[in-house]
């Protein structure tokens, strides 16, 4: 049974790109600076590899075209990173070829942790190439970030630093959230030290108020970081993240194949299962 839109619109921007454009430019209105995320993973076939990188180059035109303040994040199991790293690779280039041309900005999301490694390497490879058109999503939660956060701020890499939201094994994965945080502080730290311009991407209080009296008592001024939350979750927080100078990004996810996605934003807080059960029951 496919289920109604309306349960995910908490989280989701729509279903297609018109819709979400609106809500990137009320988001702009209000001094916050949007990534537009085409939803899906796991392509199987080439075809439908082939037409979402297609569908990411309209994503960056569009973009252009309603004058939105925007990047874009794409997932590489989107664009074949389950089929051939060749394939995919190529795939990517063609994309981040548009995005030099446009002079535009492309995320490269983490996920699962079977796709790490490869999602760095592939990573590493565009970087070599396109340089400040592309970054990556580093997962604080990984037993492997460690190394992994150390040798990509020495290369200059743009890093989106986040806790991480799959569910993964101990031997994989930090599962106390004390220890997720201690490991997210640590690493936000190498990112400060040692990259340009990191990305502090939680809605967790105690890492945004760790983070600012991290980068007053270090003197790093606030342009020179930026917090990013999810659409849906605390839009009142990072309009006051902007009111007081400091840089605010939204991931705005949009498309048809929204179920994994809304499925993690679920699992990764009651307060937001409350929400949608409560929203079912309104006249």
């Amino acid at each position: 049974m496919k289920l109604p839109f309306a349960l995910a619109k908490r989280f989701v921007a729509g279903e297609t790109l018109d819709q979400a454009i609106p809500k990137v430019q009320q988001i702009n209105d209000k001094g916050i600076k949007g990534t537009l995320d085409l939803l899906g993973e796991d392509v199987k076939d080439r075809k439908t590899a082939d037409e979402t990188v297609d569908n990411y180059i309209e994503l960056l035109k569009g973009i252009n075209e309603a004058g939105l303040d925007s990047t874009i994040s794409i997932k590489l199991t989107m664009i074949g990173l389950d089929i051939d790293h060749q394939y995919c690779k190529d795939n990517l280039f063609r994309l981040l070829d548009v995005a030099r041309d446009q002079d535009q900005f492309v995320r490269i999301d983490m996920e699962g942790s079977k796709h790490t490694q490869a999602t760095i390497d592939l990573f590493k490879e565009a970087f070599s190439v396109y340089g400040k058109h592309v970054g990556i999503v580093i997962q604080a939660y990984l037993h492997r970030t460690k190394e992994d956060i150390s040798e990509l701020a020495e290369i200059g890499a743009d890093i989106r630093l986040c806790k991480g939201a799959y569910n993964e094994p101990e031997r994989i994965a930090l599962q106390n959230m004390p220890a997720i945080r201690d490991a997210y502080k640590e690493y936000a730290k190498v990112l400060f030290e040692k990259t340009a311009y990191p990305r502090i991407a939680t809605h967790d209080d105690e890492l945004v108020n760790w983070t600012k009296e991290y980068t007053a008592n270090h003197n790093i001024g606030k342009a020179r970081f930026e917090f990013q939350m999810l659409y849906g979750l605390r839009q009142d927080t990072m309009e006051e993240f902007a009111d007081q100078g400091y840089n605010a990004r939204i991931y705005v996810p949009y498309g048809t194949m929204w179920f994994p996605y809304f499925k993690r934003r679920l699992t990764e807080r009651k307060e937001n299962i409350w929400f949608v059960l409560s929203t079912m029951f309104k006249k």
